[in-house]
């Protein structure tokens, strides 16, 4: 994995928990505009907007570079649309992160060794 993809998928890794939580809070400020007087909806809809922005942006860009399957990169959007798919999105990155970082190591070791 070149530094390019694994940047990549860092920045999608890094707004995916961030879109998650502030995605749960417009859900409770909605709840709390219909229940109460407190409106904090304009606020955090703008909020959420600009880091489902973000995420979209470098989800494409993700998998442009990664090459991911359609599968794949349909799974990754799906989880950017439900309440909590970011915090699965943002584990199964480090993941696979980390076993291209592991894949790394070991093409570079085996080509010491030759």
């Amino acid at each position: 994995m070149d530094i390019k993809t694994a940047s990549a998928l860092r920045r999608l890794r890094l707004v995916s928990a961030p879109e998650a939580v502030s995605f749960l809070v417009l859900l409770l400020c909605s709840v709390l505009k219909r229940t109460t007087d407190f409106n904090a909806v304009p606020v955090m809809g703008a909020v959420h907007g600009v880091l489902f922005v973000l995420y979209v942006l470098f989800w494409a860009d993700a998998w442009n570079r990664a090459r991911w399957s359609f599968g794949t990169a349909a799974l990754y959007f799906v989880l950017s649309v439900l309440p909590t798919g970011g915090f699965f999105a943002e584990r199964r990155l480090r993941r696979e992160a980390e076993s291209a970082v592991i894949a790394a190591r070991a093409r570079k070791e085996g080509a010491v060794n030759a």
